[in-house]
């Protein structure tokens, strides 16, 4: 089955932060606020709830529907602390934006308060209005022009003279370092941007290499992702010393998580990471011992293209038939190739 393909669009919710799309000017109240003057700040400002802040510190939210509510009882007067939600559900300004939609769509929310990471202060709020709008404001340009224009006009095997050629790269990834998620995979897309690689293989590789740093962070103490780049494929493996996956089966399940609550709370493990790589991937292989170690192998074929095609792209067109075909023959040379 060949692997999907991957816009632009999907590789952004990946590569942009929470912090770059987030609405940083925040209409907030505290505690104090009366109900009753909560009234004139929905209506006025036209939200449909607030975060509640005291000493720059979140310590709740306060909804329409809890506004509501408060009417059906009578519109008792009290203030915003005795009606609002305390135990509120939050994403850091650092994360990538994958999580925040996850967020949203998994708990159903129509806002996210953002706080910073290193002082707990609230730095905005993100909505599926502010998603919405910070994919369209990246994609003004015609990005496929774009892309084509900073790369280089030839790719980086092209220019070596030599019977066989690779490129290794290899990336330390630590077990819980959810500060530093998606590090490895940003720096390999930047790389593989530089070399020439063409932007549809960049997408696949980073997308497949986020996935898989992710599980490292989730779920290990911590691993390794090796790169080989060669002029045919990208072969990514992605190794652990345990614990290991009990059932490799229903890993490969969408949604399937072992992640404990609190790393679910965080927006992460939420069971697509090996299926998001499997749909990348033109070839996956996956290895597990419980106790001793998990090694994941994932090869992108990668052709290298004609002068007419170098040009066709430079034209802003592309033959997606031919495209195909040449992957498919090279899924079919990597089938036969013996497992390593």
């Amino acid at each position: 089955m060949p692997a999907q393909e991957i816009t632009k669009i999907q590789e952004l919710v990946y590569e942009l932060l929470v912090g770059e799309v987030m609405t940083k000017e925040v209409i907030s109240v505290n505690p104090s606020t009366a109900m009753n003057d909560l009234r004139l700040i929905l209506r006025d400002k036209r939200i449909s709830g607030t975060p509640v802040v005291e000493d720059g510190k979140l310590v709740g939210l306060i909804s329409l529907e809890d506004f509501i509510n408060w009417l059906s009882d009578g519109g008792p007067a009290c203030s915003v602390v005795d009606r609002m939600t305390k135990e509120v559900r939050t994403v850091y300004e650092d994360e990538p934006l994958l999580q925040a939609v996850n967020k949203l769509e998994r708990l159903g929310f129509g806002r996210l308060p953002v706080i910073s990471r290193d002082t707990g202060a609230l730095v905005g709020v993100i909505t599926k209005g502010d998603v919405v709008g910070g994919l369209l404001k990246h994609l003004e340009v015609d990005y496929r022009n774009a892309e084509l224009r900073g790369a280089r006009s030839s790719h980086i095997f092209e220019d070596i003279l030599s019977d066989r050629s690779m490129l290794i790269l290899e990336y330390v990834v630590r077990g819980a370092d959810f500060s530093g998620a998606g590090a490895s995979a940003s720096r390999l897309k930047t790389t593989l941007r530089r070399v020439g690689i063409d932007p549809q293989t960049t997408r696949r590789a980073a997308i497949a290499a986020y996935e898989a740093e992710m599980n490292l962070i989730v779920f290990t103490q911590g691993g390794r992702i090796k790169v080989e780049l060669d002029p045919k494929a990208i072969r990514l493996m992605a190794e652990d010393d345990g614990p290991g996956i009990p059932d490799i089966e229903k890993a490969m399940q969408p949604g399937f998580s072992t992640a404990p609550d609190w790393v679910r709370e965080l927006g992460f493990g939420a069971g697509m990471g090996l299926p998001n790589i499997k749909k990348c991937a033109d070839l996956m292989r996956l290895d597990s011992t419980v106790g001793k170690g998990t090694k994941l192998e994932i090869e992108i074929c990668m052709e290298l293209r004609s002068e007419a095609e170098r040009d066709s792209a430079k034209a802003g067109a592309r033959s997606e038939s031919g495209r195909e075909r040449a992957g498919d023959r090279c899924a079919r040379r990597l089938r036969q190739r013996p497992h390593q």
